[in-house]
Parts: structure tokens; C-alpha cells; sequence
């Protein structure tokens, strides 16, 4: 059986009727709901974004309608609509708590965080379709039937709760690794000492690998390359949440985290091997007396 064809919100459909009595079909219009049948008789309504693990895998959802494959956009049970990222994000508009708890439960999640990172705003739905979408003292604006502009806001929201648990990483990393670079005169435990430096070190690669080969901060949502007049929504939502400033302050954070804890590893190696030398001279010099010894001897 061919795959259901599933029309773009907003759009006129048509739908073929057969007559018993007459060799040929007629094609009636239908007018597919608009973005806000998510919402019904909502003007106001919350969006959480929530990042659940390291990556979430294909499949699972099992019960929920999809409404786009690519980005992935699932309708809620009763109201409202999820947004779903692989690289482990997913922004839930106006979804009741059921809904939720549900969908999150329901997703293939790998490497889960024991505690989800999460930002929330407020979304207002206008009943002019002509408005100008817009933000307002952090309130989002969008017209009543724009499912593009919600596809927008999920993106910048996935990007912003994804850099807010990295800022948030990067402020405990400092915290640890400010004593132990301090601490580095300390002979003991300095394999341990070693041990952490060369997590911290893998931790911020990862971390920017991440960021630049996962969720690509920097880069425009594919939707902005055939939808060019969502250039100016899509700028206006990363300046109000700073996205490129704040991905830069990431990186060099992280580059800092690097730069010491390799440069602390180095003291460790150089230490190490200044010890190895000295236990070599110590072995040339015991050699060297036992050889006298036995030619005086």
C-alpha cells in the first residue's frame, strides 16, 4: 500500500470521489487545518526545551502522529506538537504534561543526563496571519498559522538549551581544575593527577565536537534555503538569545580548558622523566663502585 500523502498546513487538498454510476472521478477541494488546529482556542502558550541525552536514535514515539519528517515534528495526543533533534534536544509547544512525560519516556535517548537541561518561554499566537512575527520583553510573537516560524523557534531554542548545559559543564570544569593546576608540586597521587588532566582534556574535545559536528550552532537551519523570507525572524530570535556569542565564549572556554590541562600534563611528563633520568645516574653510579670495588678487592 503507497505511503499516505499528508499535505502542508494552510494548503488545499484534493480528494477524489467516485461515482458508481460513471467511469471517471471528480476532485473536490479539501482545506488541510492550519498550524493553529495544534493549539485550538489557545492565544497563549508555553514552549520548554529540553535536552535529554548525548543523542536521541530513530524510532520510538510510538502513538504520536508525525506532521514532518525532516525536521522531525510530532503532534501531541491532545494539543500541541514536539520537535525532535538527534543530537539528543527536544522543544515541546503547548503539549500537556501526559503528553510529555509520554514522549520523553517513549524516545530512544542514548547516554541520558541524569538531570534534563531545560529553558522555557512564553509563545503568543496571533489571529492576524499578516503580522509580522517578532519578540517582545522575551515573549515570542508568531502568526496563527505559520508552522515554518514554530519549525524556527525549536531550532534556536534546541541550540540555546544545548550551550546553556555546556556553560554550565565548563563553569564546574573550571572549578576542578583550577586547585588541581595549583596543586601540581604535589608528588603524590600524580598518576591519578594525570588521569583527571587527560579527562579533562578528552571532555573539552568531545564537548567541541559536539557542538560544531552535532548541533552546528553557526549554521543556518536548512529550512532558511527555501524559505528565504524567514531570513529576518531567524536573526531576530539568535540575537535575542545571543547564539553566536555565546558559542564563541563556549569554544574559547574550552580551548582554555585544553591549553592547561595539557599544559599541566606536560609538567607531569617532564617530572616523570627527570625522575627516570635520576634513577638512571643513580644506577651508573652504584655500576661504577661495585666495579671498583671489585678491582680493589
Amino acid at each position: 500500500m503507497p505511503e499516505a500523502y499528508i499535505p502542508a498546513p494552510g494548503a488545499v487538498a484534493y480528494i477524489a470521489l467516485v461515482d458508481s454510476s460513471a467511469p471517471y472521478r471528480i476532485a473536490a477541494p479539501v482545506l488541510v487545518p492550519p498550524a493553529t488546529a495544534l493549539f485550538p482556542g489557545a492565544s497563549s502558550l508555553q514552549v520548554r526545551a529540553l535536552l535529554l541525552g548525548n543523542r536521541i536514535a530513530p524510532g520510538g514515539a510510538e502513538g504520536f502522529r508525525k506532521l514532518s519528517e525532516k525536521p522531525l515534528i510530532l503532534a501531541g495526543r491532545g494539543a500541541g506538537c514536539a520537535q525532535v533533534f538527534r543530537y539528543g534536544a527536544v522543544v515541546l509547544f503547548g503539549m500537556s504534561e501526559r503528553d510529555e512525560a509520554e514522549l520523553c519516556t517513549s524516545l530512544s535517548v542514548r547516554e541520558p543526563l541524569p538531570r534534563p537541561e531545560s529553558e522555557q518561554v512564553e509563545l503568543r499566537i496571533e489571529a492576524d496571519r499578516d503580522a509580522e512575527p517578532r519578540i517582545e520583553n522575551g515573549v515570542i510573537f508568531v502568526p496563527a498559522d505559520n508552522l515554518r516560524h514554530l519549525e524556527l523557534i525549536g531550532e534556536v531554542l534546541a541550540k540555546s538549551v544545548v550551550l546553556a548545559y555546556h556553560e554550565n559543564a565548563i563553569a564546574a570544569v573550571f572549578d576542578r581544575i583550577e586547585p588541581l593546576a595549583q596543586n601540581l608540586h604535589n608528588h603524590l597521587n600524580s598518576r591519578k593527577r594525570e588521569r583527571e588532566l587527560l579527562e579533562y582534556i578528552g571532555g573539552a574535545l568531545l564537548s567541541e565536537q559536539r557542538m560544531v559536528g552535532r548541533v552546528e550552532v553557526r549554521e543556518k537551519p536548512d529550512l532558511l534555503w527555501e524559505n528565504t523570507a524567514l531570513e529576518r525572524f531567524y536573526q531576530r530570535l539568535e540575537r535575542e538569545y545571543e547564539l553566536r556569542d555565546r558559542a564563541t565564549s563556549v569554544e574559547r572556554k574550552l580551548a582554555l580548558i585544553s591549553r592547561s590541562a595539557q599544559t599541566a600534563l606536560d609538567l607531569l611528563e617532564q617530572r616523570s622523566t627527570r625522575r627516570v633520568e635520576w634513577y638512571i645516574v643513580v644506577l651508573i653510579v652504584v655500576e661504577i663502585l661495585l666495579t671498583v670495588y671489585s678491582m680493589l678487592k
